[in-house]
């Protein structure tokens, strides 16, 4: 091992895992090697292989560590939301998402890789699914239990918590980035979400 690993003795899956993620904040996505995470954990090269065959399997495990720690951030924070209203319910996870991205550099855009596309892989299947379970419910009861209109709401809840999430790291292109910091980007996040929730509810009402 080398002298500067953080791998000691215990799961040497997971701290690979972790050093990937610490990979992506600092690098990108396309960053990610096994090589690199090896030498991260304090490991030797080939030791990862003994989890990881290919890039790939690591990048979908590093992915489903990811779905799992945004699935528990939206839990946590709609556990103290007491609102009792869906559409701030949906921007709560505008904010959180926002967030996220700006602890980790990464968010949906490493949780529903491309890269990933071809690649099958039941725990971050599932893992997806369980961020779209927190989320789909929200927007149904937003949307008045018509799931084609729920679908458009999240579809563009996502985007633009997304999008918000990414401009905040171009700050070139979103000057308030420069100057009022994370908080207000991910208000600007949640201020999006509620004004589509209320769109939608209108529309929702009117059918």
């Amino acid at each position: 091992m080398g002298k500067g690993g953080s791998y000691h003795h215990g799961d040497l899956r997971a701290a690979l895992v972790e050093a990937s993620l610490a990979l992506i904040a600092e690098r990108g996505v396309d960053a990610l090697s096994v090589a690199e995470a090896a030498r991260r954990t304090g490991v030797s090269p080939r030791a990862p292989y003994r989890h990881f065959a290919t890039r790939l399997d690591l990048l979908s495990a590093t992915a489903t560590r990811a779905a799992e720690l945004l699935a528990a951030d939206l839990r946590t924070a709609l556990a103290n939301d007491t609102t009792g209203d869906p559409g701030e319910a949906l921007a709560v996870t505008a904010e959180v998402y926002v967030r996220f991205v700006a602890r980790h550099h990464a968010g949906f855009d490493l949780i529903y890789s491309e890269q990933l596309e071809n690649h099958r892989d039941a725990d971050l299947s599932a893992a997806g699914r369980a961020v779209m379970d927190i989320l789909l419910p929200i927007a149904m009861d937003i949307a008045g239990h018509d799931p084609e209109a729920a679908l458009d709401l999240l579809e563009k809840h996502s985007a633009a918590a997304h999008g918000y999430a990414v401009l905040l790291h171009l700050s070139g292109f979103l000057h308030r980035a420069r100057t009022v910091g994370l908080d207000a980007i991910a208000t600007g996040a949640a201020e999006v979400s509620r004004t589509l929730a209320a769109a939608a509810a209108t529309a929702a009402a009117a059918r």
